[in-house]
């Protein structure tokens, strides 16, 4: 499974792209089963920012983010027992940023928090001193929209303690 963007991808089409191949390669695995796929992106005029390569890539990224206010799209995908898409959806929230200085940066980036993140920051750990707003699903933020996905979820029968 390739994470690349593919030349033209909208956001919203890449996360959902990358969610179904998630949800797929777990499915041919576990046949027979539910899957739920899910992909998280930072999106900023457009650019989608994924996990930070190195420090000078965090550093790029949180220069970017600076001061100034971003998407964060989650997309997922449930797939039914036949391996086939029952529901999809991406959501969307608002993040703003409080404006960073150069060595507040290199604090976070040192922390080795940003390493593995899109966007280059996590809004539920040492991340969240860079926050100073989030507009919509915060736990979308995170990675997941429970809401959304316990909506989807409940519809198909699962209840709210993972039992069909």
């Amino acid at each position: 499974m390739s994470e690349d963007i593919r030349p033209g991808e909208a956001p919203e089409v890449y996360a959902l792209r990358v969610a179904r191949e998630k949800a797929t390669d777990v499915a041919t695995h576990q046949p027979g089963n539910w899957v739920l796929g899910a992909d998280t992106i930072v999106v900023i005029d457009d650019t989608i920012l994924g996990k930070p390569c190195d420090l000078a890539d965090g550093f790029r990224m949180l220069r970017l983010l600076s001061g100034r206010t971003h998407r964060v799209m989650t997309a997922f995908v449930l797939l039914d027992p036949n391996g086939q898409a029952y529901a999809s959806q991406v959501v969307t929230s608002w993040v703003a940023f409080k404006p960073l200085a150069d060595a507040q940066i290199h604090e976070y980036l040192a922390t080795g928090e940003p390493s593995d993140k899109a966007g280059a920051y996590a809004v539920q750990g040492i991340g969240a001193a860079l926050v100073e707003r989030v507009d919509g699903s915060y736990t979308n933020v995170v990675g997941l929209p429970l809401e959304e996905v316990l909506e989807v979820l409940r519809a198909v029968g699962f209840s709210d303690h993972g039992t069909a």
